[in-house]
């Protein structure tokens, strides 16, 4: 163990002795500031104190990275902390204790999300999570987190504004989580003061016409058959069917799941996943159990009625529409024919046939969510009532349904009529003309 000024001359020249695994060289003119070099060469500037009785050593930073000189101002700036009452092998060993943003993230989804949300919403929060949010900040450390951080991760979205939004949020939700133990400030929420983007409601309703080709679409498909395409430029091509034989008919199960959805404005995994169970055909209503919004009631028209009517039911299967899935054979069943499939679970999606549907009936870009906008613009056109309508879509909110607002013409009509006609009657002196008289204010 040596002594002397340390300086790069004198550093560079220090060697670990054969035998020892490691040694120091100790600065004459700093107490407590020094080096330690190692058998393989490395270098390694420390400080060491002696704190509440006992002899401390705290690495500052390796011989190469700094400079003596650099070293020795930091090794000050560490010892004279301490002769404040700082304790920096403490302060390091809880730095490194603090959680990184992706690990608060799993413990909220887990312990948060996947408790309290409903299935599908927590996919939804992982999917976000994974996609966007944990590549981006995922390994900060939490408390490292910045506004400005949170900010990049929002503007990289800026071309989908509603994913963008959905991110800052999850931030939010996440930090205010975690505030509520004290690992975090609530007021420190990074997300806060970030403006979010405006987003522009897609709200597209079928008029009669399209909802005639529509009708067609479905009809075809279930029937004839739709027609497919098929690039006549790839190898096998000339192995397809003629022009005028290649279509396909759609699954009667998807076809009944895009005639329920229009004819009733459910959304579409509470088509799905509805059971025979909960039909009551006699008072016209699906009970559903769980939904977006609670328990559910879906009132079923008649036309509804007949799809419903016109299903057949699968055996081992509870759901209205039936999807495919394996399962193990019973040893009864080994050997029967198609008996290796089950349809015990829901169909999966309806992405494939709706597809097929939109372009056989020139609908592009029209959402399966559109049919349930459809079906409330014809009730707010019809004068049914916003609360009605809200009622049959299965809102919570009054405001979500104030949306259709605008539809609901037929009252605006019928009172500008009326107005209308009674003022052109009483200027042309005719019958009916009941204008009320205001009286002289004397003005």
């Amino acid at each position: 163990m040596a002594h002397g000024r340390i300086t790069k001359r004198a550093v560079d020249a220090l060697k670990c002795p054969e035998g020892k695994d490691r040694d120091f060289l100790w600065d004459d003119a700093l107490a407590g500031f020094g080096v330690a070099v190692f058998p393989t060469g490395k270098k390694v500037y420390v400080a060491q104190y002696r704190q509440h009785g006992r002899s401390r050593r705290s690495t500052i930073g390796e011989h190469g990275r700094l400079t003596p000189d650099e070293a020795r101002s930091q090794a000050k700036q560490l010892l004279g902390a301490v002769e404040k009452g700082a304790d920096p092998i403490e302060e390091r060993r809880a730095a490194r204790a603090v959680r990184t943003f992706a690990e608060v993230a799993e413990d909220f989804l887990s312990s948060h999300v996947d408790t309290k949300r409903k299935t599908r919403t927590a996919e939804e929060y992982r999917a976000l999570y994974r996609s966007h949010v944990e590549p981006a900040i995922g390994s900060k450390r939490v408390l490292d987190l910045r506004r400005a951080d949170v900010k990049r991760l929002h503007d990289k979205l800026g071309e989908t504004p509603y994913q963008a939004n959905r991110a800052l949020a999850f931030v939010s939700a996440v930090w205010n989580w975690v505030a509520k133990s004290d690992e975090v400030a609530l007021t420190d929420n990074p997300a806060t003061g970030i403006e979010r983007y405006e987003e522009k409601k897609r709200e597209r309703f079928l008029t009669s016409e399209e909802l005639s080709r529509l009708g067609a679409a479905l009809a075809e498909g279930e029937t004839v058959g739709l027609v497919y395409q098929v690039d006549e430029s790839k190898p096998k091509a000339k192995h397809a069917p003629k022009a005028e034989n290649r279509r396909v008919k759609l699954d009667p199960y998807a076809v009944a799941a895009i005639r329920l959805l229009i004819l009733t404005g459910a959304r579409l995994r509470e088509v799905l996943d509805a059971q025979w169970s909960q039909v009551d055909l006699e008072r016209g209503i699906l009970f559903l159990e769980d939904s977006k919004t609670g328990r559910k009631p879906v009132y079923l028209s008649a036309a509804a009625q007949e799809v419903l009517a016109a299903l057949p039911r699968i055996e081992g299967n509870p759901h209205i529409i039936a999807g495919h899935g394996p399962r193990k054979k019973p040893a009864a069943e080994k050997g029967a024919k198609g008996s290796d499939k089950v349809l015990g679970s829901p169909r999966a999606d309806l992405k494939k046939p709706w597809a097929a549907i939109c372009r056989a009936a020139a609908l592009d870009g029209l959402r399966l969510h559109d049919l349930r906008h459809s079906f409330a613009s014809i009730g707010a056109g019809a004068s049914l009532g916003l609360p009605i309508i809200g009622k049959l879509l299965g809102h919570s909110q009054a405001a979500t349904t104030a949306r259709y607002a605008h539809l609901d013409a037929d009252p605006m009509r019928r009172a500008v009529e009326t107005i209308g006609a009674t003022i052109a009657a009483a200027m042309d002196g005719k019958p009916g003309g009941n204008v009320v008289r205001l009286k002289n204010s004397g003005g």
